[in-house]
C-alpha cells in the first residue's frame, strides 16, 4: 500500500489532520489556482452565484469549540449558571456536572468509529427544555450526556481547514430551537408560519406528505421566479427529505399534476422512494418516461417551477449535476444544494467525513472553472444543533412579540450553528461576529437581486444582519499545496459518547485570528437607587445591539432581553440587601454589577464612555455619598499578566466629586477588561471591544 493511501486511510478515519500537517492543504488543487488570482473589483454588483449547502444537525462548539480566534471553550464571555458555575458544566443530576468532551476519547473508549455518533432530541420541546427560559442549563437533561460531545481539528480538518482559509461565522444561529423542517422553511421563505390546524409550524408534520396539506405562504425562490432571476435546486432520487420546498402548496399542487399517470404517487418522495428502491431497470424506465409524459403536461410556468425546484437528479450524482452547470456556464444565480441522508452531515444518518467529500466535489467543481469562481460564494451552514451543546445563549423576542413566540416560549433565535463563507472576498481566515441566521441568507439575496422577503419579523431584521459583513471587497490572500479527503469508512453503527471518568475542560487552540469590523458599539452603566438599580443602556453603532441580562440575587425570574440602538434602560428590581447581575451583548460586550442595595450602598458610582478613534475607555468614577470612596480600578486580561500590577491603580474621590480614569485598548485591537471595586463589595466589570470601523483581530 502507498503512502499516499495509507494517508488518505487515516484522514478517513478521523486522523487526517496528522497526513494533512506534514502534505498541506485539503483544498481541492483547482480551487487552490483559481485563489491565486485577483477577485474582480465592483463589491456586491461582482457576485453572479451564490450556492447555498445547507447541512444537517451540528452545533457550533460541537464543530469549533476548539477552534482557534473564535468564541469557543476559552469565551471570556461565557455566561454564568444560577447554581454558580460556568455554562460549560453543564448540571446531569443532583451533584453531578457535565463538562464538554471529545468524541474521540470516547470513541478509543467505547471502541467506535468517532465519525458515527448517533443524533439526539432535537424536537421543539427538547430545545425549549435545553434552553430553559434563557438559562441554558438543560443541556444533560433533555438531551443525554451524549450532547456535551465535541470534535476537533484532527476529527474533521477539511471544516476547520475552511474556517482558517475563508471566513467562519461565530454569532449565526438556527432560526428555531426545534427540528429541520421548521428551521430550513425560514431558509426558503423567511419564517415558519402556521399549520392548517392553527398550531405554529415548529415540527416535522410536513413529513407526512400523503395527507399534510402543505404550507399556504410563498417561498422566496417563488419570489426569484416572478422578478426573472434564475434559481434552481440540485438533489438526487434520496434527499433525506430535506428539500422543504416540495412542502409548499405551489410546489405540491406542481407536483400532483407531474405524477397524475406514476399510478397513484401524489409527492415527490413517494414516488422517487419507488424509482431507487426497485431492482428492475426496466420498471424504474417506466416510472421516470411516465413522470417525464406528466411534466410535459405542465404549464409553462408549472414547468419552470417544476425543473427548478422539484426534479431530482439519480443518486450519487449531485455533485456531477452542479459540476455540469458550472462546465456549461449554465449556473443559475441562486443554487440549493440538498444532498443525500448519506452526504447530509447528520448524526443519525451521515459522517462528517462523507459530507468533507462532497464538499470538495463541489468547491473543485468551481475551482475548475476560474472565471465562476471568481464570482460564486458558497455558504456552508447546518439547519439546527441537533441535541448537541453550545454555550452561547441566542437572542430572545420581546414577550408582546406574537410573531415570534409560540406556547409561550420564543420561537427564534435558535441555538448556535456553523457558517462557513467561502469566496473570493472571503479569504484571510477571518472570524465575523455580527448576529445571523437563516434569514439572513435571505436578506443577502435581497441584497445583491433587489428582491424583498416581506415574511422576514421586523424583529429579525432588527436583531440579525444579512451577512455583507462577512465580506471584504478590497483584498485576497493565496493558499499553497494540496491533498484531498479519502474514502468514507465502513458504516459500522451509531453510538452516543460518554463523558469520561476524570472530567477536564477542554483547552481551545491557542491565538487570535483576524476579524471583520462589526456595527456595534455597545456601553452600559448603573445608578443604585431606592429599591432598584437603573441601567443605562447605549449603542452608538449602525445595527441594533441585542442585550441579555442574567439576574443572580432574584432580580427577575428568568433573563431579560432588550434589542437597543440609541439609548434605553432597565430598571432592575433588587428584592434583597443586595445585587448582582450581568448585562451581556454581542462580540463579548459584558458588563457586571453587584454592590449593596441603598440607602446603604456607600456612594460609588461608576459610568464609562468609549471614544472610538482612539480606542479609548473612559471610566468616570463618582461618589454620591458623605465619605471619601477609595476605587481600585485593574486589568482582568488583554495586557501581559506580568504588567497588570503596573496597570492597576488605586482612586481616592472625595464627597460629591468625581474623577476620570482613561483606559487605552489600542494596543489591545480594542479589547479591554477591567473591574473596578469600592469599599462593601461595590464592583464592576466592563469587558467588550472598541470597534472602530476596520478590520480587527479576535479577543
Amino acid at each position: 500500500m502507498s503512502s499516499d493511501v495509507s494517508r488518505r486511510r487515516l484522514f478517513a478515519l478521523g486522523g487526517g489532520a496528522l497526513g494533512a500537517a506534514a502534505v498541506g492543504s485539503l483544498l481541492p488543487p483547482s480551487l487552490q489556482a483559481a485563489m491565486a488570482a485577483e477577485p474582480p473589483a465592483g463589491g456586491l454588483a461582482s457576485i453572479r452565484h451564490v450556492v447555498i449547502l445547507m447541512q444537517e444537525n451540528r452545533s457550533f462548539d460541537h464543530y469549533f469549540g476548539t477552534l482557534r480566534g473564535i468564541r469557543g471553550f476559552g469565551d471570556r464571555n461565557a455566561v454564568e449558571l444560577p447554581s454558580g458555575r460556568p455554562v460549560f458544566e453543564q448540571p446531569a443530576g443532583p451533584g453531578r456536572t457535565v463538562l464538554p468532551f471529545p468524541v474521540r476519547g470516547a470513541a478509543e473508549t467505547q471502541r467506535k468509529d468517532l465519525q458515527y455518533i448517533g443524533d439526539l432530541d432535537h424536537s421543539w420541546g427538547g430545545g425549549g427544555k435545553a434552553w430553559n427560559g434563557g438559562w441554558m442549563d438543560g443541556w444533560v437533561t433533555a438531551k443525554t450526556a451524549a450532547t456535551m460531545a465535541y470534535y476537533d481539528r484532527r476529527d474533521i480538518p477539511l471544516h476547520y481547514e475552511l474556517a482558517d482559509t475563508f471566513t467562519v461565522c461565530d454569532a449565526y444561529h438556527s432560526s428555531i430551537h426545534t427540528s429541520t423542517s421548521p428551521n430550513r422553511n425560514h431558509l426558503w421563505s423567511g419564517w415558519t408560519g402556521y399549520e392548517a390546524d392553527g398550531s405554529r409550524a415548529v415540527t416535522n408534520a410536513a413529513y407526512d406528505e400523503g395527507t399534510h396539506p402543505g404550507y399556504g405562504w410563498p417561498t422566496y425562490a417563488e419570489r426569484l421566479e416572478a422578478a426573472g432571476r434564475s434559481w434552481k435546486t440540485y438533489t438526487e432520487w434520496e434527499n433525506f427529505t430535506d428539500n422543504n420546498i416540495e412542502f409548499f402548496t405551489t410546489f405540491k399542487k406542481i407536483a400532483r399534476k407531474a405524477l397524475a399517470r406514476t399510478g397513484g404517487h401524489t409527492f415527490m418522495e413517494s414516488f422517487y422512494a419507488a424509482v431507487r428502491e426497485t431492482a428492475d431497470p426496466a420498471e424504474r424506465t417506466r416510472l421516470l418516461t411516465l413522470l417525464e409524459e406528466g411534466v410535459a403536461g405542465l404549464t409553462r410556468a408549472e414547468r419552470s417551477l417544476f425543473e427548478r425546484g422539484l426534479r431530482r437528479v439519480e443518486s450519487g450524482t449531485l455533485a456531477d449535476a452542479f459540476r455540469a452547470d458550472v462546465a456549461a456556464g449554465t449556473l443559475p444565480e441562486v443554487s440549493y444544494l440538498v444532498p443525500s441522508a448519506i452526504d447530509s452531515e447528520h448524526p443519525g444518518a451521515s459522517s462528517p467525513v462523507a459530507s468533507a467529500s462532497l464538499v470538495y466535489q463541489v468547491l473543485d467543481a468551481l475551482g475548475a472553472h476560474p472565471e465562476v469562481w471568481r464570482h460564486t460564494v458558497v455558504l456552508i451552514n447546518y439547519d439546527e444543533n441537533d441535541g448537541f451543546f453550545d454555550h452561547v445563549p441566542p437572542p430572545v423576542p420581546p414577550q408582546d412579540d406574537t410573531d415570534e413566540r409560540w406556547q409561550g416560549k420564543p420561537t427564534g433565535l435558535g441555538i448556535r450553528v456553523p457558517l462557513l463563507v467561502v469566496s473570493p472576498w472571503s479569504v484571510g481566515g477571518y472570524v465575523c461576529s455580527e448576529t445571523f441566521d437563516h434569514t439572513s441568507v435571505i436578506r443577502f439575496l435581497e441584497k445583491l437581486t433587489g428582491v424583498a422577503e416581506p415574511h422576514i419579523t421586523p424583529w429579525r431584521r432588527t436583531v440579525t444582519g444579512d451577512l455583507t459583513s462577512a465580506f471584504d471587497f478590497r483584498r485576497t490572500h493565496r493558499q499553497p499545496e494540496v491533498d484531498r479527503p479519502g474514502p468514507v469508512p465502513p458504516f459500522t453503527g451509531r453510538w452516543r459518547p460518554q463523558p469520561p471518568a476524570v472530567q477536564r475542560m477542554p483547552v481551545q487552540e491557542p491565538g487570535v485570528r483576524p476579524a471583520r469590523p462589526l456595527p456595534y458599539q455597545p456601553d452600559a452603566s448603573a445608578t443604585v437607587g431606592p429599591g432598584a438599580v437603573r441601567v443605562r443602556l447605549a449603542n452608538t453603532g449602525k445595527a441594533s445591539a441585542h442585550f441579555a441580562l442574567y439576574p443572580y440575587a432574584g432580580e427577575f425570574a428568568a433573563p431579560q432581553h432588550r434589542d437597543v440602538r440609541g439609548t434605553s434602560e432597565w430598571t432592575v428590581p433588587v428584592p434583597g440587601d443586595r445585587y448582582r447581575f450581568t448585562v451581556t451583548g454581542p462580540n463579548g460586550f459584558r458588563r457586571e454589577f453587584e454592590g449593596p442595595a441603598a440607602p446603604t450602598a456607600p456612594g460609588a458610582e461608576v459610568t464609562s464612555r468609549i471614544d472610538h478613534h482612539d480606542r479609548d475607555l473612559h471610566l468616570t468614577l463618582r461618589n454620591t455619598g458623605r465619605s471619601a470612596v477609595t476605587y481600585t480600578v485593574r486589568p482582568l486580561g488583554y495586557v501581559d499578566p506580568e504588567d497588570r500590577h503596573d496597570w492597576a491603580r488605586t482612586v481616592t474621590v472625595k464627597p460629591g466629586k468625581s474623577r476620570t480614569v482613561v483606559h487605552s485598548a489600542a494596543d489591545a485591537h480594542g479589547w479591554y477588561d477591567i473591574e473596578v471595586t469600592a469599599p462593601d463589595g461595590f464592583r464592576r466589570r466592563l469587558m467588550g471591544h472598541i470597534e472602530n470601523g476596520h478590520a480587527s483581530v479576535s479577543g
